[in-house]
Protein backbone atom coordinates (compact mmCIF):
# COMPACT_ATOMS: atom_id res chain seq x y z
CA UNK A 1 0.00 0.00 0.00
CA UNK A 2 1.49 3.33 -1.04
CA UNK A 3 1.98 6.31 1.20
CA UNK A 4 -0.62 8.19 -0.82
CA UNK A 5 -3.21 5.44 -0.20
CA UNK A 6 -2.50 5.46 3.51
CA UNK A 7 -2.90 9.23 3.61
CA UNK A 8 -6.18 8.97 1.74
CA UNK A 9 -7.51 6.37 4.20
CA UNK A 10 -6.48 8.50 7.17
CA UNK A 11 -8.20 11.51 5.67
CA UNK A 12 -11.35 9.45 4.98
CA UNK A 13 -11.46 8.13 8.57
CA UNK A 14 -10.96 11.60 10.00
CA UNK A 15 -13.82 12.90 7.88
CA UNK A 16 -16.07 10.06 9.06
CA UNK A 17 -15.51 10.73 12.79
CA UNK A 18 -17.77 13.81 12.96
CA UNK A 19 -20.50 11.83 11.16
CA UNK A 20 -20.22 8.97 13.67
CA UNK A 21 -20.31 11.43 16.56
CA UNK A 22 -23.39 13.16 15.12
CA UNK A 23 -25.24 9.87 14.61
CA UNK A 24 -24.32 8.74 18.11
CA UNK A 25 -25.59 12.02 19.58
CA UNK A 26 -28.88 11.74 17.70
CA UNK A 27 -29.38 8.17 18.95
CA UNK A 28 -28.61 9.25 22.51
CA UNK A 29 -31.10 12.13 22.26
CA UNK A 30 -33.85 9.79 21.02
CA UNK A 31 -33.23 7.41 23.93
CA UNK A 32 -33.35 10.29 26.41
CA UNK A 33 -36.65 11.50 24.94
CA UNK A 34 -38.15 8.03 25.38
CA UNK A 35 -36.97 7.91 29.00
CA UNK A 36 -38.42 11.36 29.64
CA UNK A 37 -41.82 10.38 28.23
CA UNK A 38 -41.82 7.20 30.32
CA UNK A 39 -40.87 9.12 33.47
CA UNK A 40 -43.68 11.64 32.93
CA UNK A 41 -46.20 8.83 32.36
CA UNK A 42 -45.14 7.11 35.59
CA UNK A 43 -45.32 10.41 37.47
CA UNK A 44 -48.88 11.10 36.37
CA UNK A 45 -49.82 7.49 37.13
CA UNK A 46 -48.56 7.91 40.69
CA UNK A 47 -50.40 11.22 41.04
CA UNK A 48 -53.66 9.57 39.97
CA UNK A 49 -53.23 6.81 42.53
CA UNK A 50 -52.41 9.26 45.33
CA UNK A 51 -55.53 11.27 44.54
CA UNK A 52 -57.91 8.37 45.05
CA UNK A 53 -59.18 7.33 48.50
CA UNK A 54 -61.63 4.54 49.20
CA UNK A 55 -63.23 3.19 52.39
CA UNK A 56 -65.45 0.13 52.66
CA UNK A 57 -67.31 -1.01 55.75
CA UNK A 58 -65.96 -4.46 56.71
CA UNK A 59 -69.52 -5.83 57.02
CA UNK A 60 -71.00 -4.12 53.97
CA UNK A 61 -71.68 -7.40 52.15
CA UNK A 62 -73.59 -8.80 55.15
CA UNK A 63 -75.55 -5.57 55.70
CA UNK A 64 -76.50 -5.34 52.02
CA UNK A 65 -78.09 -8.80 51.96
CA UNK A 66 -81.37 -7.40 53.30
CA UNK A 67 -81.39 -4.26 51.14
CA UNK A 68 -84.08 -4.00 48.48
CA UNK A 69 -83.98 -0.41 47.23
CA UNK A 70 -81.50 2.48 47.22
CA UNK A 71 -81.71 6.17 46.28
CA UNK A 72 -79.39 8.91 45.05
CA UNK A 73 -79.89 12.52 46.09
CA UNK A 74 -78.43 15.63 44.36
CA UNK A 75 -74.75 16.14 45.13
CA UNK A 76 -73.71 19.32 46.89
CA UNK A 77 -71.68 21.11 44.24
CA UNK A 78 -69.08 23.86 44.36
CA UNK A 79 -67.94 25.57 41.15
CA UNK A 80 -64.69 27.33 41.93
CA UNK A 81 -64.17 30.05 39.33
CA UNK A 82 -61.23 32.40 39.08
CA UNK A 83 -61.63 35.94 40.46
CA UNK A 84 -61.70 37.49 36.97
CA UNK A 85 -64.43 35.04 35.95
CA UNK A 86 -66.49 35.88 39.03
CA UNK A 87 -66.63 39.53 37.94
CA UNK A 88 -69.05 38.64 35.15
CA UNK A 89 -71.38 36.45 37.21
CA UNK A 90 -73.67 37.11 40.18
CA UNK A 91 -73.85 34.92 43.31
CA UNK A 92 -77.39 33.88 42.32
CA UNK A 93 -76.25 32.80 38.86
CA UNK A 94 -73.41 30.77 40.37
CA UNK A 95 -75.79 29.17 42.88
CA UNK A 96 -78.16 28.21 40.07
CA UNK A 97 -75.33 26.59 38.12
CA UNK A 98 -74.17 24.66 41.19
CA UNK A 99 -77.69 23.39 41.82
CA UNK A 100 -77.96 22.32 38.17
CA UNK A 101 -74.61 20.55 38.38
CA UNK A 102 -75.63 18.71 41.56
CA UNK A 103 -78.83 17.49 39.90
CA UNK A 104 -76.82 16.39 36.86
CA UNK A 105 -74.52 14.27 39.04
CA UNK A 106 -77.60 12.70 40.67
CA UNK A 107 -79.07 11.92 37.24
CA UNK A 108 -75.80 10.46 35.92
CA UNK A 109 -75.43 8.28 39.02
CA UNK A 110 -79.02 7.06 38.72
CA UNK A 111 -78.47 6.23 35.03
CA UNK A 112 -75.32 4.27 35.89
CA UNK A 113 -77.17 2.09 38.43
CA UNK A 114 -80.21 1.71 36.16
CA UNK A 115 -78.05 0.35 33.33
CA UNK A 116 -76.60 -2.26 35.71
CA UNK A 117 -80.11 -3.19 36.83
CA UNK A 118 -81.18 -3.79 33.22
CA UNK A 119 -78.07 -5.90 32.66
CA UNK A 120 -78.87 -7.98 35.72
CA UNK A 121 -75.72 -6.92 37.59
CA UNK A 122 -77.41 -4.84 40.30
CA UNK A 123 -78.82 -6.74 43.28
CA UNK A 124 -81.19 -3.94 44.42
CA UNK A 125 -83.70 -1.56 42.87
CA UNK A 126 -82.82 2.11 42.33
CA UNK A 127 -85.46 4.72 43.15
CA UNK A 128 -86.40 7.02 40.28
CA UNK A 129 -84.87 10.48 40.78
CA UNK A 130 -88.23 12.15 40.13
CA UNK A 131 -89.74 10.19 43.04
CA UNK A 132 -86.70 10.91 45.22
CA UNK A 133 -86.83 14.65 44.62
CA UNK A 134 -90.62 14.79 45.06
CA UNK A 135 -90.42 13.03 48.44
CA UNK A 136 -87.64 15.33 49.61
CA UNK A 137 -89.58 18.43 48.58
CA UNK A 138 -92.74 17.20 50.27
CA UNK A 139 -90.79 16.69 53.51
CA UNK A 140 -89.32 20.21 53.33
CA UNK A 141 -85.86 19.03 52.30
CA UNK A 142 -84.15 21.21 49.70
CA UNK A 143 -80.77 21.42 48.00
CA UNK A 144 -79.89 24.27 50.35
CA UNK A 145 -80.82 22.59 53.65
CA UNK A 146 -80.47 18.82 53.19
CA UNK A 147 -77.11 18.84 54.97
CA UNK A 148 -79.00 19.64 58.19
CA UNK A 149 -80.57 16.17 57.99
CA UNK A 150 -78.73 13.00 58.90
CA UNK A 151 -78.35 10.26 56.26
CA UNK A 152 -80.67 8.04 58.34
CA UNK A 153 -83.34 10.77 58.38
CA UNK A 154 -83.09 11.28 54.63
CA UNK A 155 -83.29 7.53 54.00
CA UNK A 156 -86.40 7.32 56.19
CA UNK A 157 -88.06 10.13 54.23
CA UNK A 158 -87.29 8.34 50.98
CA UNK A 159 -88.27 4.92 52.37
CA UNK A 160 -85.11 3.21 51.09
CA UNK A 161 -82.54 0.84 52.57
CA UNK A 162 -79.52 2.98 51.78
CA UNK A 163 -78.80 6.41 50.41
CA UNK A 164 -76.07 7.66 48.08
CA UNK A 165 -74.97 11.26 48.50
CA UNK A 166 -71.84 13.38 48.31
CA UNK A 167 -70.05 16.50 47.13
CA UNK A 168 -68.63 17.62 43.82
CA UNK A 169 -66.06 20.36 43.20
CA UNK A 170 -64.98 21.63 39.80
CA UNK A 171 -63.57 24.74 38.18
CA UNK A 172 -66.00 24.38 35.27
CA UNK A 173 -69.43 22.71 35.18
CA UNK A 174 -69.91 19.72 32.92
CA UNK A 175 -73.70 19.49 32.84
CA UNK A 176 -75.06 20.87 29.57
CA UNK A 177 -77.27 23.54 31.15
CA UNK A 178 -74.69 24.91 33.58
CA UNK A 179 -71.85 24.72 31.06
CA UNK A 180 -73.76 26.62 28.38
CA UNK A 181 -74.89 29.22 30.92
CA UNK A 182 -71.30 29.78 32.05
CA UNK A 183 -70.08 30.01 28.46
CA UNK A 184 -72.67 32.64 27.60
CA UNK A 185 -72.01 34.67 30.74
CA UNK A 186 -68.22 34.81 30.73
CA UNK A 187 -67.18 33.15 27.46
CA UNK A 188 -65.54 30.18 29.21
CA UNK A 189 -65.89 27.13 26.97
CA UNK A 190 -62.67 25.24 27.81
CA UNK A 191 -62.38 21.72 29.14
CA UNK A 192 -62.45 21.01 32.85
CA UNK A 193 -59.01 21.29 34.46
CA UNK A 194 -59.83 19.82 37.86
CA UNK A 195 -62.75 17.97 39.42
CA UNK A 196 -63.14 16.20 42.77
CA UNK A 197 -66.04 13.91 43.64
CA UNK A 198 -66.69 12.54 47.12
CA UNK A 199 -69.28 9.76 47.12
CA UNK A 200 -70.78 8.10 50.21
CA UNK A 201 -73.23 5.25 50.73
CA UNK A 202 -75.08 5.21 54.08
CA UNK A 203 -77.15 2.48 55.69
CA UNK A 204 -80.73 3.60 56.35
CA UNK A 205 -81.25 1.71 59.60
CA UNK A 206 -78.46 3.31 61.61
CA UNK A 207 -76.88 5.88 59.28
CA UNK A 208 -73.66 3.89 59.22
CA UNK A 209 -71.17 4.77 56.47
CA UNK A 210 -70.87 1.76 54.15
CA UNK A 211 -68.64 3.16 51.41
CA UNK A 212 -66.77 6.40 50.86
CA UNK A 213 -64.95 7.09 47.62
CA UNK A 214 -63.01 10.28 46.96
CA UNK A 215 -61.43 10.83 43.56
CA UNK A 216 -59.67 13.82 42.08
CA UNK A 217 -59.19 14.03 38.33
CA UNK A 218 -56.93 16.52 36.57
CA UNK A 219 -57.08 17.52 32.95
CA UNK A 220 -60.02 16.92 30.65
CA UNK A 221 -62.43 14.52 32.35
CA UNK A 222 -64.85 14.18 29.51
CA UNK A 223 -67.66 16.10 27.91
CA UNK A 224 -70.33 15.51 30.54
CA UNK A 225 -71.12 14.11 33.97
CA UNK A 226 -72.10 10.71 32.56
CA UNK A 227 -68.50 10.23 31.48
CA UNK A 228 -67.23 11.39 34.88
CA UNK A 229 -69.51 8.98 36.78
CA UNK A 230 -68.52 6.09 34.50
CA UNK A 231 -64.87 6.73 35.31
CA UNK A 232 -65.50 7.11 39.04
CA UNK A 233 -67.75 4.06 39.34
CA UNK A 234 -65.37 1.87 37.36
CA UNK A 235 -63.34 1.38 40.52
CA UNK A 236 -65.90 2.25 43.20
CA UNK A 237 -68.28 -0.46 41.96
CA UNK A 238 -65.77 -3.12 43.01
CA UNK A 239 -66.35 -2.07 46.60
CA UNK A 240 -70.12 -1.60 46.46
CA UNK A 241 -71.85 -4.79 47.51
CA UNK A 242 -74.82 -4.20 45.17
CA UNK A 243 -72.64 -4.34 42.05
CA UNK A 244 -69.85 -6.78 42.92
CA UNK A 245 -71.45 -9.82 41.31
Amino acid sequence: MTNKTLCDLATFNNNRKPLYRKQGLQKFQKQMKKLLVLSIALLFSNLTISQTNLFEHPEFDEIAKNHKIIAVIPFKTSIELRPRQMKDITPKELEKMERSEGASIQSAMYSWFLKRKKRGTLSVNIQNTAATNAKLKKAGVSYENYETFTPAELAKILDVDSIIMGTFKTNKPMSEGASVALGLLIGFWGTTNAATINLSVYNAEDGELLVNYNKKVRGSVGTDNDDLINRVMRKASRRIAYTKN
